[in-house]
C-alpha cells in the first residue's frame, strides 16, 4: 500500500546524496535539468515510454535552484516544484523533506470539528505562516478545533486571495514557504487543533501556468468558469490523475495535514468508470490507515449531489464531508432580504428549517436562479458530513461585494446567526474575524503583472456577478489598497460591541463542546420546526441529553410555543443578555421551562434573538 502512493514527481533529495528529478513531459522531445549557480550546468534526462523524464544528479542537493529545459530552448520551473523562491516564473529549488515532531497527535472525529477559515496574507499584519502560529492560542481559547488555510500554492507577485495558484506543490515563498507551512501544521497539532488545507484541482491561475507546455493537462471538451477543465478522462489522462493524486498524498502524508478541502469539486469533469474523486478518496483512506489517524477529504460542490458522500457500495465516492451552501443562502436571505443572484431561490424561514433537518434545501425541486430542477435528497447522510457557515471567503468576496455580514445586519441579527450556526447538527465554519464582528472587507485581490490580464480579470468579475445588481463596482483587484483593506484588526476585540460578540461566540462554543447533544452531529436526532417568524430546534443524544433552541426572526417579542415538553429545562444562554451587548430594557427570559404533560408552553423570546435551554440532569 505504501509503494502504491510513493511520490515520484519533482526533485527528491536522496538519502545517500544527490537528487532524483522526475517530470512528466510527453509534449517535449527532450528535457534537461539545468542546475543554477556560478556555473550553470545542464544534465540530459532519460525519457520513458509514457513521456516521463528522469535523472539522478549527484551534484544537486537541498538549496539547489534549477529549471527544466524543454527541447533545448525553454527554461521552465518544475510543475511539481516544492519551492519557488524567486516567484512562479523563476527557478525551482530543491528542498529537504519536511521533518515533524507531532507523533502524539491522533486527530479528531469530524463531529468535533469547529472550523476557522483564514487567509494567511490578511490574517495578521505580517501575513506569514509564522505570524499565524502566534494566533493559535487565541483560536484554541475561542473554541476552534480545526484551522482551514485558504490556498497557499505559489502565485504571481506577493498578494492573491489564493485561487490563482500555479505551482501546486510549492507553498507561497512570501508566506514562509514549505518550512513555514509545515511548522504551522505542527503548531496546530501542539495546540490540539486539526489543520485543513484548501487545494484547487479544478483550474490554475491565468499567469505562470506552464503545465500545457509539458503535457495534456487540460481538456478541450469541458469548460469551467476559469477556462478549459483539467483532463481527468481524456487521452493521456493517467498522467494528469497521477499529478493530482501525488499532490494530495504530499500534503496529507508528508506535510501532515488532517484534511484537504477540494475547491469546486463539481468542476472536476470525469466520465471515467472510476471518478477521480473516488481515486483521491482511496488515497486518503490509505494514508489514514498508514498513520493511524484520519485523513479527510471535504469537497466544495454546488450540485447538492449526495453521491460525493455516499460510500462506494451505494454508488458514491465516499468523501468525508462537503460544504453545503444552502444553509448560508437560506439564513443570509432571511436576515438581509437579499433576493439577487442565487439568493432568489431563498428567503423563507422554512428554508432554514429544511437546511437544519437534512443538509440540502434544494433536493430536486425547481430553482428560479438555475431555471431547472436542482439537487437530490441526501438520505442516509450524517449531520457531520455537511460543513455550513454564515460567512466564508466566497460569500463575502463574491456574494456580498466584499462586505461582511456584520456590515449588512444589526448586532442582534449577527448574534442570532451565530446561534443558529453553532447549535446546528452540522460542522460549523467561521470565517476569520466574524467571531468579533470584523468590519474590514474581504475582497478578491491579485498581483498579476500583465495590464491586459488585470483589466480582463476586473471586467470578468463584473460580468460574472451582474445578476447580483450591486450598488457600485467591485474593488479594483490589483490595487494594493484593496488587499490592505482586508487585513484583520484584532484590537477591536477589546472594544464594544466587538468584545460582547466575541464573548457570545466563546460561550456558545463552550456549550457546544460540553454538551454531547449539541456536538454529536446526529441529524437523525435533530428536529427543526418553523412557523411565521420563529424557529424551534430540538437536539437529542442517546445518553439522554436534550436541548431546545428558540429563534425569533422578527422585530418584536414572540411567545414561541413548545409542545410535548418532558422534564425540566434550564436556561443556558440568551443572545439578548446584557453581557452580549443585548438591549438594556430587554425583559429577562424564563430561567426554567417545565410544562404539564400534554400542555403547551409559550416562551417569551426577545426580537432577533435566540434562547438555549438544556434538560436538567435527572429530569
Amino acid at each position: 500500500m505504501q509503494d502504491l502512493y510513493k511520490l515520484s514527481l519533482g526533485a527528491l533529495a536522496q538519502p545517500g546524496g544527490g537528487v532524483a528529478f522526475t517530470v512528466w513531459a510527453p509534449h517535449a522531445a527532450q528535457v534537461a535539468v539545468k542546475l543554477l549557480g556560478k556555473r550553470p550546468r545542464s544534465f540530459p534526462m532519460q525519457r520513458g515510454a509514457d513521456g516521463t523524464f528522469t535523472a539522478v544528479i549527484a551534484e544537486a542537493r537541498p538549496g539547489t535552484e534549477y529549471f527544466y529545459v524543454l527541447d533545448g530552448d525553454r527554461d521552465r520551473p518544475d510543475p511539481a516544484s516544492r519551492a519557488q523562491p524567486r516567484g512562479v516564473h523563476g527557478p525551482s529549488q530543491v528542498v529537504a523533506p519536511p521533518a515533524f515532531a507531532d507523533a502524539s497527535w491522533r486527530g479528531l472525529p469530524l463531529h468535533e470539528y469547529v472550523i476557522y477559515e483564514l487567509h494567511i496574507g490578511t490574517f495578521t499584519p505580517e501575513g506569514t505562516f509564522a505570524a499565524a502560529i502566534a494566533k493559535l492560542p487565541y483560536l484554541r481559547a475561542l473554541g476552534i478545533t480545526a484551522v482551514e488555510i485558504m490556498p497557499v500554492a505559489a502565485f504571481p507577485g506577493t498578494r492573491n486571495w489564493g485561487y490563482d495558484g500555479v505551482a501546486l506543490f510549492a507553498p507561497q515563498a512570501s508566506y514562509g514557504g514549505l518550512q513555514g507551512l509545515c511548522e504551522l501544521v505542527a503548531a496546530c497539532h501542539r495546540h490540539g487543533l486539526a489543520c485543513i488545507l484548501d487545494v484547487v484541482y479544478n483550474h490554475l491561475g491565468p499567469e505562470g501556468n506552464y503545465l500545457p507546455e509539458f503535457a495534456p493537462y487540460f481538456s478541450p471538451h469541458y469548460r469551467t468558469a476559469w477556462g478549459e477543465a483539467l483532463n481527468f478522462d481524456g487521452p493521456q489522462s493517467a498522467g494528469v490523475r497521477r499529478f493530482f493524486i501525488e499532490n494530495a498524498v504530499y500534503f496529507l502524508r508528508d506535510c501532515h495535514f488532517d484534511a484537504l478541502r477540494l475547491d469546486a469539486a463539481d468542476s472536476l469533469f470525469d466520465t471515467s468508470a472510476r471518478h477521480v474523486l473516488a481515486e483521491l478518496q482511496q488515497a486518503a483512506a490509505a494514508i489514514a490507515a498508514q498513520r493511524g489517524r484520519p485523513a479527510y477529504l471535504i469537497a466544495e460542490s454546488d450540485l447538492n449531489d449526495p453521491r460525493l458522500l455516499h460510500p462506494p457500495e451505494r454508488g458514491g465516492y465516499g468523501l468525508a464531508a462537503q460544504w453545503s451552501d444552502d444553509f448560508h443562502h437560506a439564513l443570509h436571505a432571511v436576515l438581509t432580504r437579499d433576493r439577487h443572484g442565487y439568493f432568489a431561490d431563498f428567503g423563507r424561514l422554512v428554508d432554514v428549517e429544511k437546511a437544519l433537518n437534512q443538509g440540502f434545501v434544494y433536493d430536486g425541486q425547481p430553482s428560479t436562479f438555475r431555471s431547472r430542477r436542482h439537487g437530490f435528497p441526501p438520505a442516509g447522510c450524517h449531520g457531520w458530513q455537511f460543513v455550513i457557515c454564515t460567512q466564508n471567503h466566497d460569500q463575502i468576496a463574491n456574494g456580498s461585494q466584499g462586505r461582511r455580514l456584520g456590515t449588512l445586519v444589526t448586532l442582534e441579527q449577527q448574534k442570532l446567526a451565530a446561534c443558529v450556526l453553532l447549535l446546528s447538527p452540522n460542522v460549523p465554519l467561521l470565517f476569520m474575524g466574524q467571531e468579533y464582528g470584523e468590519t474590514a472587507p474581504f475582497h478578491y485581490f491579485v498581483n498579476h503583472q500583465s495590464a491586459d490580464l488585470l483589466e480582463s480579470v476586473r471586467c470578468g468579475r463584473e460580468r460574472d456577478f451582474a445578476s447580483f445588481r450591486f450598488a457600485g463596482e467591485f474593488a479594483v483587484p490589483h490595487d494594493e489598497a484593496t488587499f490592505a483593506a482586508c487585513k484583520l484588526d484584532f484590537s477591536a476585540t477589546t472594544r464594544s460591541p466587538h468584545a460582547e460578540l466575541l464573548a457570545l461566540y466563546r460561550e456558545l462554543l463552550a456549550l457546544r463542546r460540553a454538551q454531547q447533544c449539541l456536538h454529536n452531529g446526529r441529524q437523525d436526532l435533530t428536529r427543526a420546526i418553523s412557523k411565521g417568524t420563529y424557529l424551534v430546534l430540538e437536539r437529542r443524544d442517546p445518553d439522554g441529553g436534550m436541548a431546545y433552541a428558540l429563534f425569533n426572526f422578527s422585530d418584536s417579542l414572540r411567545r414561541i410555543p413548545l409542545r410535548g415538553l418532558q422534564g425540566s429545562f434550564r436556561l443556558a444562554l440568551s443572545s439578548a443578555a446584557p453581557r452580549y451587548g443585548g438591549p438594556a430594557k430587554a425583559p429577562p427570559p424564563r430561567a426554567v421551562l417545565k410544562a404539564a404533560p400534554g400542555k403547551e408552553l409559550r416562551v417569551p423570546c426577545p426580537p432577533w434573538s435566540a434562547l438555549l435551554y438544556l434538560r436538567d440532569a435527572g429530569s
